[in-house]
């Protein structure tokens, strides 16, 4: 008997859902079938079904409602159609495979960054490093990591390099949840003072300081992340 992996599960979930979209069986916001009903569609037991229902619970492609089932996100279609969106979240793409794709890119976008950026830019940085801040102050995990990645929106759209922004635009639903797991874990302030030296070093056009910080900034994160995996 071939034993069917949850990754491989998931993959045909996601593509049944899809084509249940496109065929106009399934609507964003509506209800999916009982659990019952889709362990029998896809030849597989209810709780493998509910294992990937999980999983597409936190990538925000449906949301499970305790007592009532399980729907689809208004926003599902489009996640579920976007290629590059359903190669980071089925696919099996791992949280290294993430920070070696950003170590690759994001240096010289802060490289540039600091070569490019405008006063509407530097506005838009120091206005994201003020909400991290305020969020640290108030233990608010979820603010600050998503000022976190608003603060690396700035300098991708500031890079001034259309395609690295839409190439990581795709990336961000991915990042957001990665972003959530290192802040979770760091409970100093680190994490911000390397996000404000990366704001001076942009803000005063040093190239080179600024492709330097960011490289070591991706290493920490993904430094935690592994210590955290080994525990």
């Amino acid at each position: 008997m071939v034993v069917r992996k949850p990754r491989d599960l998931t993959h045909t979930i996601v593509a049944g859902l899809r084509d249940m979209i496109m065929e106009g069986r399934l609507h964003p916001g509506s209800k999916l079938p009982p659990e019952r009903e889709l362990a029998r569609q896809f030849g597989v037991n209810r709780a493998s079904v509910r294992q990937a229902l999980k999983a597409l619970d936190v990538m925000g492609i449906v949301h499970q409602r305790v007592g009532d089932g399980t729907y689809l996100t208004h926003d599902a279609s489009t996640t579920l159609r976007a290629p590059l969106d359903f190669l980071i979240l089925v696919d099996g793409v791992s949280i290294q495979e993430l920070f070696e794709a950003r170590r690759i890119v994001e240096p010289e976008l802060a490289a540039r960054a600091a070569k490019r950026r405008s006063e509407k830019d530097l506005e838009a940085l120091q206005a994201a490093l003020d909400a991290m801040k305020t969020a640290l102050e108030n233990a608010d995990i979820e603010e600050l990591a998503e000022n976190d990645l608003r603060f690396h929106e700035v300098i991708w759209q500031a890079s001034g390099n259309r395609v690295c922004q839409r190439m990581f635009s795709s990336l961000q639903r991915i990042m957001s949840q990665s972003l959530r797991v290192t802040t979770s874990l760091r409970s100093d302030s680190a994490p911000l003072s390397a996000h404000e030296a990366m704001y001076y070093a942009i803000n005063e056009g040093n190239s080179i300081k600024a492709r330097q910080l960011m490289m070591d900034h991706l290493a920490e994160g993904e430094n935690t992340i592994q210590k955290s995996a080994g525990d």
